[in-house]
Protein backbone atom coordinates (compact mmCIF):
# COMPACT_ATOMS: atom_id res chain seq x y z
CA UNK A 1 0.00 0.00 0.00
CA UNK A 2 1.22 3.48 -0.81
CA UNK A 3 2.17 5.75 2.07
CA UNK A 4 -1.00 7.74 2.88
CA UNK A 5 1.09 10.63 4.20
CA UNK A 6 2.91 10.85 0.88
CA UNK A 7 -0.41 10.88 -0.97
CA UNK A 8 -1.54 13.90 1.04
CA UNK A 9 1.89 15.51 0.81
CA UNK A 10 2.43 15.83 4.56
CA UNK A 11 5.07 14.40 6.92
CA UNK A 12 4.13 11.75 9.47
CA UNK A 13 4.77 14.34 12.16
CA UNK A 14 1.95 16.55 10.81
CA UNK A 15 -0.81 17.53 13.21
CA UNK A 16 -4.39 16.38 12.70
CA UNK A 17 -5.31 19.89 11.61
CA UNK A 18 -2.49 20.01 9.05
CA UNK A 19 -3.62 16.68 7.65
CA UNK A 20 -7.20 17.86 7.43
CA UNK A 21 -6.12 21.05 5.65
CA UNK A 22 -4.00 19.10 3.16
CA UNK A 23 -6.91 16.75 2.48
CA UNK A 24 -9.34 19.60 1.87
CA UNK A 25 -6.93 21.39 -0.47
CA UNK A 26 -6.38 18.25 -2.54
CA UNK A 27 -10.09 17.44 -2.55
CA UNK A 28 -10.85 20.88 -3.99
CA UNK A 29 -8.08 20.50 -6.56
CA UNK A 30 -9.21 17.10 -7.84
CA UNK A 31 -12.96 17.38 -7.39
CA UNK A 32 -14.65 15.49 -10.26
CA UNK A 33 -16.78 18.50 -11.19
CA UNK A 34 -13.65 20.42 -12.22
CA UNK A 35 -12.79 17.77 -14.82
CA UNK A 36 -16.28 16.78 -15.96
CA UNK A 37 -15.68 17.73 -19.61
CA UNK A 38 -11.95 17.02 -19.65
CA UNK A 39 -9.88 14.12 -20.95
CA UNK A 40 -8.41 13.98 -17.45
CA UNK A 41 -11.76 13.15 -15.82
CA UNK A 42 -10.94 9.49 -15.21
CA UNK A 43 -7.48 10.21 -13.79
CA UNK A 44 -8.86 12.95 -11.57
CA UNK A 45 -11.48 10.52 -10.30
CA UNK A 46 -8.81 7.93 -9.51
CA UNK A 47 -6.76 10.57 -7.74
CA UNK A 48 -9.74 11.67 -5.65
CA UNK A 49 -10.34 8.05 -4.65
CA UNK A 50 -6.68 7.71 -3.64
CA UNK A 51 -6.87 10.91 -1.58
CA UNK A 52 -9.99 9.75 0.25
CA UNK A 53 -8.46 6.35 0.99
CA UNK A 54 -5.25 7.95 2.27
CA UNK A 55 -7.15 10.30 4.57
CA UNK A 56 -9.25 7.44 5.92
CA UNK A 57 -6.13 5.31 6.47
CA UNK A 58 -4.36 8.06 8.42
CA UNK A 59 -7.39 8.58 10.63
CA UNK A 60 -7.58 4.84 11.23
CA UNK A 61 -3.87 4.61 12.11
CA UNK A 62 -4.04 7.54 14.50
CA UNK A 63 -7.16 6.23 16.16
CA UNK A 64 -5.29 2.97 16.77
CA UNK A 65 -2.26 4.85 18.07
CA UNK A 66 0.04 3.70 15.26
CA UNK A 67 0.12 6.79 13.10
CA UNK A 68 2.62 8.81 15.10
CA UNK A 69 6.10 8.34 16.46
CA UNK A 70 7.63 6.79 13.34
CA UNK A 71 9.87 8.75 11.08
CA UNK A 72 9.65 8.91 7.28
CA UNK A 73 10.67 5.71 5.57
CA UNK A 74 10.30 3.57 8.69
CA UNK A 75 6.94 1.91 8.00
CA UNK A 76 7.35 -0.98 5.62
CA UNK A 77 8.67 0.97 2.68
CA UNK A 78 6.50 4.02 3.13
CA UNK A 79 7.87 7.49 2.57
CA UNK A 80 11.02 8.82 0.91
CA UNK A 81 14.33 7.10 1.26
CA UNK A 82 16.24 7.91 4.46
CA UNK A 83 18.28 11.08 4.48
CA UNK A 84 17.46 14.72 3.85
CA UNK A 85 19.30 17.37 1.88
CA UNK A 86 22.32 17.09 4.13
CA UNK A 87 22.63 13.39 3.28
CA UNK A 88 22.99 14.09 -0.43
CA UNK A 89 26.64 14.02 -1.45
CA UNK A 90 27.71 17.43 -2.69
CA UNK A 91 24.85 19.42 -1.17
CA UNK A 92 25.79 21.68 1.70
CA UNK A 93 23.46 24.01 3.51
CA UNK A 94 26.26 26.45 4.40
CA UNK A 95 26.81 27.76 0.88
CA UNK A 96 24.75 29.33 -1.89
CA UNK A 97 24.12 27.41 -5.10
CA UNK A 98 23.12 28.74 -8.49
CA UNK A 99 19.80 27.59 -9.90
CA UNK A 100 21.73 25.62 -12.53
CA UNK A 101 23.60 23.70 -9.82
CA UNK A 102 20.38 23.01 -7.93
CA UNK A 103 18.70 21.74 -11.10
CA UNK A 104 21.62 19.37 -11.64
CA UNK A 105 21.31 18.04 -8.10
CA UNK A 106 17.55 17.62 -8.49
CA UNK A 107 18.04 15.65 -11.70
CA UNK A 108 20.39 13.21 -10.00
CA UNK A 109 18.06 12.78 -7.04
CA UNK A 110 15.06 12.19 -9.28
CA UNK A 111 16.94 9.60 -11.28
CA UNK A 112 17.90 7.89 -8.01
CA UNK A 113 14.25 7.81 -6.93
CA UNK A 114 14.81 10.29 -4.10
CA UNK A 115 11.75 12.33 -4.95
CA UNK A 116 11.21 14.07 -1.61
CA UNK A 117 14.79 15.34 -1.54
CA UNK A 118 14.56 16.56 -5.13
CA UNK A 119 11.38 18.43 -4.29
CA UNK A 120 13.07 20.01 -1.27
CA UNK A 121 15.86 21.34 -3.46
CA UNK A 122 13.48 22.63 -6.13
CA UNK A 123 11.41 24.36 -3.45
CA UNK A 124 14.41 26.59 -2.66
CA UNK A 125 14.32 28.15 -6.14
CA UNK A 126 12.97 31.74 -5.95
CA UNK A 127 9.82 32.49 -7.92
CA UNK A 128 11.77 34.74 -10.29
CA UNK A 129 14.07 31.84 -11.23
CA UNK A 130 11.43 29.21 -11.90
CA UNK A 131 12.42 28.55 -15.49
CA UNK A 132 11.20 25.97 -17.98
CA UNK A 133 13.63 23.48 -16.48
CA UNK A 134 12.15 24.00 -13.01
CA UNK A 135 8.68 23.11 -14.31
CA UNK A 136 10.10 20.13 -16.21
CA UNK A 137 11.79 18.75 -13.10
CA UNK A 138 8.70 19.39 -10.99
CA UNK A 139 6.84 17.34 -13.59
CA UNK A 140 9.12 14.42 -12.79
CA UNK A 141 8.62 14.99 -9.07
CA UNK A 142 4.87 14.81 -9.67
CA UNK A 143 5.35 11.61 -11.66
CA UNK A 144 7.35 10.15 -8.80
CA UNK A 145 4.36 10.78 -6.55
CA UNK A 146 1.97 9.38 -9.20
CA UNK A 147 0.30 12.77 -9.54
CA UNK A 148 -0.23 12.39 -13.27
CA UNK A 149 -2.51 15.40 -13.77
CA UNK A 150 -0.01 17.68 -12.04
CA UNK A 151 2.86 16.17 -14.02
CA UNK A 152 1.13 16.90 -17.30
CA UNK A 153 0.48 20.48 -16.26
CA UNK A 154 4.13 20.98 -15.28
CA UNK A 155 5.35 19.51 -18.59
CA UNK A 156 2.88 21.69 -20.50
CA UNK A 157 4.17 24.78 -18.70
CA UNK A 158 7.79 23.83 -19.38
CA UNK A 159 7.05 23.43 -23.09
CA UNK A 160 5.21 26.73 -23.13
CA UNK A 161 8.27 28.51 -21.74
CA UNK A 162 10.76 26.64 -23.95
CA UNK A 163 8.86 25.20 -26.94
CA UNK A 164 12.04 24.23 -28.82
CA UNK A 165 13.39 21.95 -26.09
CA UNK A 166 13.11 18.34 -27.31
CA UNK A 167 13.61 16.88 -23.83
CA UNK A 168 10.62 18.75 -22.41
CA UNK A 169 8.49 18.07 -25.48
CA UNK A 170 9.18 14.34 -25.43
CA UNK A 171 8.18 14.08 -21.78
CA UNK A 172 5.00 16.03 -22.48
CA UNK A 173 4.04 13.88 -25.47
CA UNK A 174 4.88 10.52 -23.91
CA UNK A 175 2.97 11.20 -20.71
CA UNK A 176 -0.04 12.46 -22.65
CA UNK A 177 -0.02 9.29 -24.74
CA UNK A 178 0.10 7.13 -21.62
CA UNK A 179 -2.72 9.09 -20.00
CA UNK A 180 -4.90 8.84 -23.11
CA UNK A 181 -4.43 5.07 -23.33
CA UNK A 182 -4.97 4.65 -19.59
CA UNK A 183 -1.56 3.09 -18.95
CA UNK A 184 -0.35 5.80 -16.57
CA UNK A 185 -2.85 4.90 -13.89
CA UNK A 186 -1.98 1.21 -14.13
CA UNK A 187 1.73 1.58 -13.39
CA UNK A 188 3.11 -0.51 -10.53
CA UNK A 189 4.05 1.79 -7.65
CA UNK A 190 6.41 -0.87 -6.27
CA UNK A 191 8.66 -1.20 -9.33
CA UNK A 192 12.35 -0.94 -8.54
CA UNK A 193 12.95 2.05 -10.79
CA UNK A 194 9.96 4.18 -9.93
CA UNK A 195 10.55 6.66 -12.72
CA UNK A 196 11.53 4.19 -15.44
CA UNK A 197 8.45 2.04 -14.86
CA UNK A 198 6.04 4.57 -13.41
CA UNK A 199 4.24 4.89 -16.73
CA UNK A 200 4.64 1.89 -19.02
CA UNK A 201 6.87 2.88 -21.89
CA UNK A 202 7.70 6.35 -20.51
CA UNK A 203 11.45 6.90 -20.74
CA UNK A 204 13.71 8.41 -18.09
CA UNK A 205 14.79 10.97 -20.72
CA UNK A 206 18.43 11.10 -19.62
CA UNK A 207 17.65 12.61 -16.23
CA UNK A 208 20.86 11.12 -14.89
CA UNK A 209 22.74 13.54 -17.14
CA UNK A 210 22.47 17.29 -17.33
CA UNK A 211 21.14 17.28 -20.91
CA UNK A 212 18.90 20.30 -20.98
CA UNK A 213 18.88 20.61 -24.77
CA UNK A 214 19.28 17.12 -26.17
Amino acid sequence: MKDPYQVLGVPQSATDEEIKTAYRNLARKYHPDKYRDSDLADLAGEKMKEINEAYDEIKKQRAAGSGTGAGPGSTGGYGPRPGGQGAYTGYRTDRTYTSSELFGMARQLINAGRIAEAEQILSTIPESQKSAEWYFLMGWVALGRRHFVDAQQFFDHACGLDPENREYREAQIRLREQMQTGNAGNADANDGCSLCHLCTGLLCLNLCCDTRHC
